[in-house]
């Protein structure tokens, strides 16, 4: 088995190690979503946590962990008798992204049933993790089936699993950890309720601290086991303090004026439900214990904010994470009471606890939140970047968007705008396999080998199977899709309250993109060419950070725009050729620059048509004389034209039917 990098040899980091710390004393928390971009150790601290985890006591033999002194009794492998078990290490378990759902809740032992012809139950991942962690790493890349089964296990502390003949329910409760980059897409609103805590990490900017870092790691990969050697005795010092921890939390008291700074702090950051404020009660209970004290602190209060509050107070998904720590301040101050501020013995840390936060590493530290940022001028604007070149505008408020689909069944990857072939929805029917089996239809594959028993000299209960007789099960869901927006930037754009309903129109659309898991990207023309402002991504935050500031002026480029949107298209079918696109060309038509811009336009347009590319040409032509260059522009295309006007969810099905007729 490989050595871990140990967790206290983890530098800085403070919140993180904190996080996952309080819920090792008290998983009730909820467990950690840990959010920063790639190489900032979120992985590193999580497989090093399990390590630090006291052991478990489980009946022997149970593949359900149950709890010799408490079995559950409705446990697959019970009847179980209350008694001594066996003690094994706490288990981490690693739930890959791309996991059916099979491995995740468990299945019909097929080998048994063909075989013996009994029905058995093979646990899945759910199982494994009951009473330890169940790791998502990239969690914001998960699939939305499993993203739903996890909801559904979070929520009752069990799995229940009815599927080909069987119906088990087990008990599983686990801590969830998930990390992720948040260029790479955000998560569902939902799953990220369900996550306890949430952490910001990012690489530290102190050049001596990011020396620190590479010495232990490249002192880790010389000689791991010897590395972890020399930390196993601050490793065993945290484990200790975490079973005490453990033995003080029922004695910590949370009195009714923390409880009010609580509910406060809560409502004046108008978060939704009241998870947030049963989850901030739990990390200060467990802040006060981790700091070896019996009574709940005002600074735990503050804390506990700081950990379980961003990631509930976004009002959308294109809100950045975050706390106004001088509003907290002054919430927490006026609802302080005469119980928030008792005098407690000192603990480890001591006097007051220091809030429960983490012994310091012996390396330097660095404040960790200089990152650079875009280079401004003298207004606070970001500078200019050519001549002739306007200040960006603000979008106008976005509106509700009925989805826009691509006509047809794709297979894509899983989502929630089009119709699609899929690993994941609804059984539609059964195909021999092409290549390897992924789904397997056991009752087709029992029907295909059924008239051939006889002839195969079957004697037993078991059903003899050759691979000619296994089905493949066809299936229907939802697909994502590539949406590409075009947008012209050019000076006939640049009326200040038309670009501002255009950023709110497309904006809109970001907004049910992000809704239906898309792919999005972003191609900008103006001036003499066009640019690639943001490459397909699943973070659709990055599109609206780069709509934000996109700047406008210049000539109208129109087909350098369509050609760079073209290739970007070529590109992305190369590396996911299953992915469909549907193009939104924003514009009000005009084309100047060059020989016989409109012609060249048309001609570039024509690709898009030839190519079956589903489009949709948002019209943003206005005044009292128009000229209807959108239109022929979506008549080229393949597409059909929407004024800005119409763009909204009351009109656009009628869109919706137009792009499915002219691509029939």
């Amino acid at each position: 088995m490989t050595t871990p990098f140990p967790f206290t040899a983890v530098v800085g980091q403070d919140d993180l190690r904190l996080a996952l710390l309080l819920n090792a004393v008290s998983p009730a928390v909820g467990g950690v979503l840990v959010r920063g971009e790639k190489g900032t150790a979120k992985s590193t601290a999580v497989r090093a946590l399990s390590a630090l985890l006291p052991e478990v006591s489980v009946v022997a033999g149970c593949r359900f962990s149950c709890d010799p002194a408490a079995p559950d009794p409705g446990c697959p492998d019970g009847p179980h008798e209350a008694g001594t078990g066996a003690s094994r290490p706490s288990r981490m378990v690693e739930l890959p992204v791309g996991a059916s759902e099979d491995r995740l809740v468990g299945a019909l032992d097929i080998e048994r049933a063909l075989a013996e012809g009994v029905k058995a139950f093979e646990p899945g991942l759910l199982a494994d993790a009951h009473r330890g962690i169940l790791y998502v790493d990239e969690v914001n890349l998960l699939h939305d089936h499993l993203v739903d089964l996890l909801l559904d296990a979070a929520a009752m502390g069990a799995s229940y699993v009815e599927r080909e003949g069987v119906s088990v329910r087990h008990a599983s409760k686990f801590l969830l950890v998930g990390t992720m980059n948040p260029e790479e897409g955000e998560l569902r609103p939902q799953l990220l309720d369900r996550f306890g805590l949430t952490v910001e990490v990012a690489a530290s900017r102190e050049p001596d601290q990011r020396v620190e870092v590479v010495r232990r790691r490249l002192a880790y990969d010389d000689d791991p086991a010897g590395f972890a050697a020399g930390w196993a005795d601050e490793e065993a010092a945290v484990r200790q303090r975490i079973v005490a921890a453990r033995e003080l939390l029922p004695s910590v008291r949370l009195g009714d004026g923390a409880l009010r700074q609580i509910a406060a702090t809560c409502a004046a950051f108008e978060v939704d439900g009241m998870r947030a404020d049963i989850v901030m009660a739990r990390t200060a209970v467990a802040l006060a214990a981790w700091a070896g004290r019996t009574d709940v602190l005002a600074e735990d209060v503050r804390q506990a904010a700081l950990l379980a509050l961003p990631h509930r107070r976004r009002r959308n998904p294109f809100d950045a994470p975050g706390l106004d720590e001088d509003k907290l301040d002054e919430t927490l101050e006026e609802f302080g009471g005469p119980d928030d501020d008792p005098d407690p013995d000192p603990g480890p840390d001591g006097p007051g606890g220091g809030g429960g936060q983490p012994d310091p590493d012996d390396a330097p530290q660095g404040d960790g939140d200089t990152a650079a940022r875009p280079e401004a001028g003298e207004n606070g604007q970001p500078r200019p970047s050519g001549a002739g070149e306007q200040s960006p505008v603000r979008a106008s408020e976005p509106f509700r968007a009925k989805v826009l689909s691509v006509p047809g069944i794709g297979e894509g990857a899983a989502g929630r705008r089009s119709r699609a072939r899929t690993e994941h929805g609804r059984t539609t029917g059964a195909r021999r396999p092409k290549g390897a089996l992924t789904k397997l239809h056991l009752a087709a594959t029992v029907r295909a080998a059924a008239p051939h028993q006889r002839a195969r000299g079957r004697s037993g209960p078991g059903l003899v199977v050759r691979r000619d007789d296994l089905r493949q099960a066809t299936r229907e869901g939802r697909e994502g899709n590539l949406v590409l927006f075009v947008v012209d930037a050019s000076g006939s754009m640049a009326a200040r309250q038309r670009m501002s309903a255009v950023k709110g129109a497309v904006l809109s659309l970001l907004l049910d993109a992000y809704q239906r898991r898309d792919k999005v990207g972003l191609v900008t023309f103006r001036g003499s060419a066009a640019e690639v402002a943001l490459p397909p991504t699943s973070s659709v935050d990055a599109a609206a950070a780069r709509l934000e500031t996109l700047p406008t002026g210049g000539r109208t480029p129109l087909a350098a725009g369509l050609l760079r949107a073209h290739e970007v298209l070529r590109v992305e079918r190369l590396r996911d050729p299953a992915r469909r696109a549907l193009v939104v060309l924003v514009t009000d038509g005009r084309a100047t620059g060059g020989p016989e811009p409109v012609a060249l336009a048309g001609r570039a347009a024509r690709l898009f048509a030839a190519d079956g590319v589903a489009s949709v040409v948002v019209d943003c032509e206005s005044g009292p004389v128009r000229l209807g260059l959108a239109g022929q522009l979506a008549g080229e295309l393949g597409g059909t034209a929407v004024t800005l006007d119409e763009l909204r969810a009351d009109t656009i099905a009628g869109l919706v039917k137009d792009v499915q007729r002219r691509a029939a």
